[in-house]
């Protein structure tokens, strides 16, 4: 057997191990988002939702930095240790200054998330430290295709806050309770990821296309791009503490229970294409056949959350929320949207486009325009489901343009200059 007929087998063992692990993953997160519904209960859970969707938007910064790491290290093996020493010293310093801003900020946060609580809103503030350094981390590891240590690394980002994040809500039941579980579960995966990469190498050679500088300069671009799709998927939440009483505000958070699901639950097909996305000669296929599996799965689960209903709302809350049954496969829909969304988004990183990004901050910009007009848990959701069906179905049309047309294997500078005609 030669290398390029082992390849697909060896791809299909690394999927399997990553979405093993991204699955008990999304599970131990998602139970503790259950736990936390019943113990906390509507009004603070809506608290809660909210909190964790600004730590969405701000993780744009971490994934940024993990998505720069990946590309370099999958586009350049031979400069493995340098990407890897400059991107662990770069995400240090960027984790630092995220928290030192988000501290200065402490007011804002709360007045934004209406939490009516400083103390919710430090709390915030000081987790997103490990959030970002986690993402060089995973960057590494990702690039690498060190698929077992990357399982490792996911399995500490969902298990730990399971725990730790029950206990502590049950010891006291509230919003802040429930956010200091999360921060507290950032700290494992971050420990991890040090014990894996403990013994990393010293560069042999210098690497000017590596510099801390050109990287920070990718990962702010990345981080762009991904802010405006993580905004336009964490938008609604916000509105819905805006435009709805607080009860239905909470209705619309476990209703978005339903939505998470179907966005994580194939998080594992972009973990492991985003490497062959970032390679010429293997973006196409790797792209197209995902967006068909993501499509698939999302089928089936919204069917699911139509006909068994009474089962999904185990899940989403129990009886305190029964009032959002009628809904969940719009959610579920919107969720299935939303993860073919995000690969999408992700393929323009890899390739380093530029232009397509514009149509996510066109999507974000009406969401806003019209979910303000939305008086009810059915309005808002129906609103978010046409904006993003239609910037998908926008930017699949861009994508099979893209996909019809040779591509030459670039360097560098051609990469981007055939990026920003996207």
């Amino acid at each position: 057997m030669t290398a390029r007929d082992s390849a697909p087998a060896a791809r299909s063992s690394s999927g399997s191990t990553v979405a093993a692990a991204t699955s008990v993953m999304n599970v131990a997160t998602y139970g503790f988002t259950i736990v936390a519904a019943r113990v906390i209960g509507p009004s603070q859970y809506g608290a809660f939702v909210a909190c964790l969707s600004l730590l969405i938007v701000v993780q744009v910064v971490a994934l940024g930095l993990q998505a720069t790491a990946a590309r370099r290290i999958a586009v350049d093996r031979s400069q493995v240790a340098a990407v890897e020493h400059t991107i662990l010293a770069l995400t240090t310093k960027v984790a630092l200054a995220v928290g030192l801003v988000l501290c200065l900020l402490i007011p804002a946060i709360d007045a934004l998330l209406n939490l009516d609580d400083l103390g919710t809103a430090t709390v915030v503030a000081v987790a997103t430290v490990p959030l970002t350094l986690a993402g060089g981390q995973a960057g590494i590891l990702q690039g690498e295709r060190r698929w077992g240590a990357l399982s490792c690394f996911l399995l500490a980002q969902g298990v730990p806050r399971l725990l730790v994040g029950t206990a502590i809500i049950l010891w006291r039941p509230t919003a802040t309770s429930a956010i200091l579980g999360v921060a507290i579960g950032f700290l494992f995966p971050v420990a991890v990821g040090w014990w894996v990469l403990r013994d990393r190498r010293v560069p042999e050679t210098d690497a000017p296309e590596h510099s801390a500088r050109s990287m920070l300069s990718e990962s702010i671009s990345n981080a762009q791009v991904l802010l405006a799709f993580f905004a336009l998927s964490s938008l609604d939440v916000v509105l819905a503490r805006r435009v709805l009483p607080e009860h239905d505000a909470g209705l619309y958070a476990a209703g978005l229970i339903m939505t998470k699901v179907m966005l994580f639950l194939p998080q594992f097909v972009v973990i492991v294409v985003f490497p062959d996305m970032a390679t010429p000669d293997s973006r196409r296929r790797a792209l197209l056949r995902s967006l068909l599996a993501i499509g698939a799965l999302g089928v089936v689960a919204t069917a699911a959350a139509r006909l068994l209903s009474p089962v999904a709302m185990v899940f989403v809350g129990g009886a305190d929320f029964a009032e959002v049954e009628d809904l969940l496969w719009v959610f579920a829909m919107l969720g299935t949207v939303l993860a073919m969304l995000q690969l999408q988004v992700y393929a323009v990183v890899a390739r380093q486009g530029r232009r397509a990004v514009l149509l996510v901050w066109g999507a974000l910009a009406a969401l806003v325009v019209l979910g303000l007009t939305a008086d009810s848990v059915a309005g808002l959701v129906t609103v978010a489901v046409a904006v993003d069906a239609t910037l998908l179905a926008v930017l699949t049309v861009v994508s099979l343009r893209i996909a019809r047309r040779s591509d030459p294997v670039p360097t560098d500078g051609a990469e981007g200059s055939a990026a920003a005609a996207q």
